[in-house]
């Protein structure tokens, strides 16, 4: 073993040094040329001018699944204290090596394999990429692919930096490599600043949502061993399964970009306002026994998740207006809405009083929410905006008319539920009391308050009294 660490050392310490003289031609989209003679007999690596290769801070998916991913190599120790307390909670993760590191203890690499786990790129010795030429960037990529097919048999299909942090080369030398993606993450714990167990699993519960994918280190804070049980505590919560960063992939999808989905335009800037027609809807005159359930702004995975399951527990289709700047953050849990069978609209971008902006600054919100919206559920929202608060006036009724949404969605079944002091009891009561034929009910869905609890006996109630639940645009239909 000794004597093939030595090999493997002197190797990288050669690939990893830039090579004299060479100059960078395009390649065409073929793998590089080397070149001997370019440089006193050293190959010269073409820069790549074909495709870069898919970037991957999280998955495009509206199951219930996230990815653990581990970076580093830890002691055998500590390896298999790790590897033993995945086992005991059935968890399959992804592990991004340093080749280097396999080089030195490829037993450690052989028995993540064994236990079901996946195994990609760390890079060769871990150096900060942002600070390496386009060559080295690829000879420390393609050396701890190679090491790691030597020793384990596997060809690593992703690579991730140490920190998650690199530059456009990256893409470029992944897919020069053959490589499926560069991968990031975006639920970081920050176990480097030594936090505990329950710190960690803490912050992964806050943050979690499907497609998620969590970075965590192996050879820097031991309490990332026993965090494993708060983050699969965290998981079983909400539903969601911890599958390998693979299978995450496959069940996901790739988003469209904003420009080629129908309908990401339909709404505008538009100052010619002051004649535009618009209707608030407060309710619907209509001959069938029906209403409309809406829910308001935004809320944690967790909350708005639990949402969605009742509903689908109690066969109910319902209106979301959502905040986007939540969705930006989020996107795959709009996308879950629209899979569940729900509509969603908009509900501004800031979620601002509109009678506290201009009516070009009202548009501007409007328009950005819609174009966030549409990205995130790859295809036009139900086109219903809600004023946040419900505060809305004449001149920008008009602006949101002429934006694109001459339909004012606005609600005569309130509860003020977003209220804490506002019990489970108290929003029954309140939806009881004033609910008619063709009401538009006003709940939200925000983090503590009691609207989770009080769900269920909401529409259990309403049924009981021979209402039909319907979505709020087929609701309008109705009407016209």
């Amino acid at each position: 073993m000794k004597i093939r660490l030595f090999l493997f050392l002197s190797i990288a310490a050669v690939m990893v040094l830039p090579v004299a003289g060479c100059g960078f031609g395009g390649s065409g989209g073929t793998d590089p040329a080397e070149d001997p003679s370019a440089s006193g007999g050293e190959p010269v690596i073409e820069r790549y001018t074909g495709a870069k290769s898919r970037e991957i801070p999280f998955v495009y998916t509206a199951k219930k699944e996230l990815s653990l991913t581990f970076n580093g190599m830890g002691d055998q120790a500590t390896m298999k204290s790790l590897l033993d307390e995945l086992e005991k909670y059935q968890i399959k993760a992804t592990f991004f090596l340093p080749g280097m590191r396999v080089a030195e203890e490829p037993d450690i690499a052989a028995d993540i394999l064994a236990r079901g786990h996946e195994i990609e790129n760390n890079t060769l010795n871990q150096l900060d990429l942002l600070k390496l030429d386009y060559e080295q960037i690829y000879k420390e990529v393609k050396l701890s692919s190679d090491v790691i097919e030597r020793e384990t048999g596997v060809r690593p299909r992703y690579v991730r930096t140490k920190s998650g942090d690199y530059n456009g080369d990256l893409p470029l030398v992944a897919a020069q490599l053959g490589m499926e993606a560069v991968v990031s993450y975006n639920i970081n714990p920050k176990d480097r600043d030594m936090k505990s167990a329950e710190e960690i699993g803490e912050y992964i519960k806050r943050y979690i949502h499907r497609g998620g994918i969590i970075s965590l280190n192996t050879d820097i804070n031991p309490e990332v061993i026993p965090a494993v049980r708060y983050i699969k505590e965290a998981a079983d919560e909400i539903g969601y399964r911890l599958v390998t960063l693979e299978q995450l992939v496959q069940d996901g999808g790739v988003r469209k970009p904003l420009e080629q989905i129908p309908g990401y335009d339909a709404a505008q800037i538009n100052p010619d306002y002051h004649n535009a027609n618009y209707q608030l809807l407060y309710k619907v005159e209509t001959n069938q026994k029906h209403v409309a359930l809406t829910f308001d702004d935004w809320g944690s995975d967790k909350t708005v998740t639990r949402i969605l399951d009742i509903l689908a527990e109690k066969d109910v289709q319902a209106t979301f207006f959502l905040r986007a700047k939540g969705v930006e953050d989020n996107p795959n849990l709009a996308r879950a809405m629209v899979e569940g069978g729900h509509d969603v609209a908009n509900h501004s971008y800031s979620h601002p009083v509109v009678t506290s902006l201009t009516p070009e600054d009202l548009q501007e919100d409007i328009v950005k929410a819609h174009r966030v919206i549409t990205e995130a559920i790859q295809q036009q929202p139900v086109m219903l905006f809600r004023p946040p608060t419900g505060v809305v006036d004449d001149e920008r009724a008009k602006a949101i008319s002429a934006a694109g949404y001459p339909n004012i969605a606005m609600y005569d079944v309130t509860t003020l539920d977003w209220d804490a002091s506002n019990s489970a009891d108290d929003i029954l009561n309140g939806v009881m009391t004033q609910t008619k034929q063709g009401s538009i009910i006003l709940l939200h869905m925000l983090d503590d308050i009691h609207t989770i609890e009080a769900l269920p006996k909401v529409i259990d109630g309403l049924r009981n009294k021979g209402f039909t639940f319907v979505k709020m645009a087929d609701l309008i239909q109705e009407q016209q």
